[in-house]
C-alpha cells in the first residue's frame, strides 16, 4: 500500500472487472423491490467513438456501421422499457435528480440521434430534462454547432470537452490525432451555444511533455474560462493503444507526473480555481446549477442504460460484460444490439456491509471536502492511521484516541488519491480483479 502514487483511478467501486455472471440473474423488478428511489442518477452509454486514443481503455469501439447506431438506440429504448416496467412493479415511481450521457462519444450520434435519445430518457424513463443538472461528454470532432444547439435546446447544463492537450506534438504522442486549431472552433462553438457549464479534460505525464508545455496547455485552457477543468495523470494500461508499445514506466515517471500534477494544482489555484477532487477544479465564480442538489453518489441508486452502462442499488452492482480489445467490445455491442429481452441483471458485484462501508469511504475521503460520517472511519481505523503517519491527513483529524470529523486528506494526500483509494479495496474484490480475463 502506498508504495507509488498512481495504482489505479477509483472513479467507481467495485471496478467492473470485479463484476461476475450473476446466477441466478435477477429480475429487476426484485433488484430495485424496496430501494429507495426519490434522488436517483440517470446515465446513458454510448459506446461509439469517431478515433479510440492510445490511452483509452473504456468499453468504446471506434467507429459503427451503417445503421448500427440507429439499431443501437432501438435497443437502448427496449432496455429503458424494461427498466421503466421493473421500476413501475417494485415501488414508488422514481425521481431522477442528475442525468449524464457518456461513452464513447455520445456527440458521435447525429443531432438526430441526439434527440432520440432525449426522448427515450424522458418520455420512457421520466427523466425532467431542463429541471434536473445533465452533463455530456464531447470531442472537438463532434462538437459541431447543429449537435450544441440541440444539446443546450434540450437542457443540457454541462459539456465536457477531451482535449486532453493543446499541443498538436503531445496529442500524436498520446495517440489523439487532432489539432489545436479543430480544438479553438469546438471550444468556441460550445460557448457560442449557451451551455452554462464548460469543462475541459486535460491529461499530464505524456511522452515529451514539460512543465512549460503543461503549464501552455493550461493557460490556452483558461482563455475560455471553462467553469470546471479535470487534470488527469495519463495512465498505460494492458491492450490500448500506448499499452502495446510496452514503454518502460518507472519511478522516473511518477515523479514526473506528480511534478506534474503539483504544477497544474498551483496554476489553477492561483488563477481563480478551487480544488473539489485530485482531478476536478471548479472555477471560484462559476454559477451553480439549480436541482440534484439532494443527490448524494454514495448512497443514492443509478440508472444505467446502454451496454457499457452501470446500474447500482444498494446491495448490487450490475452492468454487462466488459472488453477493450476492439473485437471484444465489438462482440458485446452486437450481443447488446440484439437482445429483446432486458428484464434481469446480467453481470455484478453483490455488495454487503463491508463492502457498502468501503465504496462510501472511498467516495468520501477521495474529495477535498472529506468524510463526515464517524462509524465509517472507525471501521477504517488502522488504514486512516497509516494515512496520518504519511501526513495524507489534513491536520491532526486522527488519534488513537478520537477521530475529529470531517476526516480530510491533506494536500498531498489528494496527490496520492490514486494509491490512496485502492488501499481500501477488499481481499475478494483485489482477488477478483487479478483473475479477471482481461479481453
Amino acid at each position: 500500500m502506498l508504495e507509488r502514487p498512481y495504482e489505479s483511478y477509483v472513479y467507481a467501486y467495485p471496478h467492473k472487472t470485479a463484476y461476475r455472471p450473476l446466477d441466478p440473474k435477477p429480475l429487476l423488478a426484485d433488484v430495485w423491490r424496496g430501494e429507495s428511489r426519490d434522488a436517483l442518477s440517470f446515465y446513458a452509454h454510448i459506446p461509439f467513438c469517431e478515433v479510440r486514443c492510445g490511452f483509452c481503455n473504456l468499453f468504446t469501439r471506434t467507429g459503427a456501421p451503417e445503421t448500427l447506431t440507429a439499431a443501437y438506440l432501438d435497443a437502448l429504448e427496449r432496455q429503458a422499457v424494461a427498466v421503466r416496467t421493473a421500476l413501475d412493479e417494485s415501488g414508488p415511481e422514481p425521481r431522477f435528480a442528475n442525468a449524464a450521457f457518456g461513452g464513447g462519444t455520445p456527440t458521435y450520434l447525429s443531432a438526430d440521434e441526439l434527440a432520440r435519445l432525449f426522448d427515450i430518457a424522458a418520455k420512457v424513463m421520466g427523466v425532467g430534462f431542463g429541471s434536473v443538472p445533465l452533463s455530456v461528454e464531447a470531442s472537438p470532432a463532434t462538437a459541431t454547432p447543429d449537435r450544441l444547439a440541440l444539446l443546450a435546446e434540450r437542457g443540457t447544463t454541462r459539456l465536457s470537452l477531451g482535449v486532453q492537450s493543446f499541443d498538436d506534438v503531445e496529442a500524436r504522442s498520446a495517440v489523439r490525432p487532432q489539432k489545436a486549431s479543430e480544438v479553438f472552433a469546438a471550444l468556441d462553438a460550445i460557448r457560442a451555444a449557451g451551455i452554462p457549464i464548460l469543462n475541459i479534460d486535460l491529461i499530464y505525464g505524456i511522452d515529451g511533455q514539460t512543465r512549460d508545455s503543461w503549464r501552455s496547455s493550461l493557460a490556452t485552457a483558461l482563455r475560455w474560462s471553462p467553469e470546471e477543468i479535470y487534470l488527469y495523470p495519463l495512465y498505460v494500461r494492458p491492450l490500448t493503444g500506448l499499452g502495446r508499445l510496452n514503454l518502460d514506466r518507472d519511478a522516473a515517471w511518477d515523479a514526473q507526473r506528480l511534478d506534474l500534477y503539483r504544477a497544474g494544482r498551483d496554476y489553477l489555484l492561483e488563477n481563480g480555481y478551487e480544488q473539489v477532487s485530485m482531478r476536478m477544479f471548479r472555477r471560484r465564480d462559476a454559477p451553480v446549477i439549480e436541482g440534484g442538489e439532494d443527490y448524494a453518489c454514495q448512497t443514492d441508486g443509478m440508472i444505467g442504460l446502454g451496454c457499457g452502462a452501470r446500474s447500482y442499488t444498494s446491495s448490487l452492482h450490475y452492468s454487462f460484460d466488459y472488453a477493450v480489445s476492439a473485437s471484444e467490445v465489438r462482440g458485446i455491442i452486437d450481443d447488446y444490439v440484439a437482445t429483446e429481452d432486458f428484464g434481469r441483471a446480467e453481470v455484478g458485484y453483490r455488495l454487503d456491509a463491508d463492502e457498502q462501508a468501503r465504496r462510501f469511504l472511498i467516495q468520501s475521503l477521495l474529495q477535498a471536502e472529506g468524510l463526515e460520517h464517524g462509524e465509517v472511519a472507525d471501521r477504517f481505523h488502522v488504514e486512516l492511521e497509516l494515512l496520518r503517519k504519511r501526513g495524507f491527513l489534513d491536520g491532526d483529524s486522527l488519534t488513537h484516541e478520537q477521530i475529529s470529523l470531517p476526516l480530510r486528506l491533506s494536500d498531498e494526500g489528494l496527490a496520492w488519491s490514486d494509491s490512496i483509494g485502492p488501499m481500501f479495496f477488499s481481499e475478494p474484490v483485489r482477488a477478483a480483479m487479478r483473475a479477471y480475463d482481461l479481453k
